[in-house]
């Protein structure tokens, strides 16, 4: 869908865009997807835990003692142990937000860019993906959904692009 370059401004601002007209006014002048992108990358940063909620911490631990050999129990384990041995709640915040959203960056990256020109396989070098736009149907469009990893930072919902608090 086409929109004006003050409806997506508007549409930014509703989102919570910290710069809602420059993202609409690369979206409506340099014919870039901004609007896919930054939905997208907001959907993808609630994959991250919050740096003000270390709930799941429990939550890791219970499932761990519940299903001891399940797939992540591992994560309830060692968090068990780093807790016994008087790691601070926050640091492991700190440290599973920072390794998600560098794992966010790099999922990112690969949507754009596969690096496959020199797999050992020769088959598959030529090899690529996209992230695309999808019409009312959901059928794919020719609008690719790219660079993601160029904003993945300025998503960052605390706003300090992953710094330390």
């Amino acid at each position: 869908m086409q929109y004006s370059l003050d409806e997506l401004k508007d549409i930014f601002t509703r989102l919570g865009a910290d710069d809602p007209q420059a993202w609409a006014r690369s979206q409506h002048e340099e014919g870039i997807n901004q609007l896919h992108r930054f939905v997208f990358l907001r959907q993808a940063w609630k994959c991250v835990c919050s740096e003000n909620d270390d709930s799941w911490i429990d939550r890791q631990i219970a499932a761990f003692h519940r299903w001891p050999d399940a797939p992540y129990a591992g994560v309830g384990r060692a968090l068990e142990r780093l807790l016994a041995l008087g790691a601070d709640r926050r640091d492991l915040v700190d440290l599973v937000r920072g390794t998600q959203a560098e794992a966010l960056a790099g999922f990112s990256y690969l949507l754009s860019d596969p690096d496959l020109s020199h797999d050992e396989v020769e088959e598959v070098r030529e090899m690529g993906w996209a992230l695309v736009e999808t019409d009312e149907a959901w059928n794919p469009t020719d609008r690719g959904i790219g660079q993601l990893h160029e904003s993945v930072l300025s998503m960052d919902p605390t706003r300090r692009e992953m710094r330390p608090r």
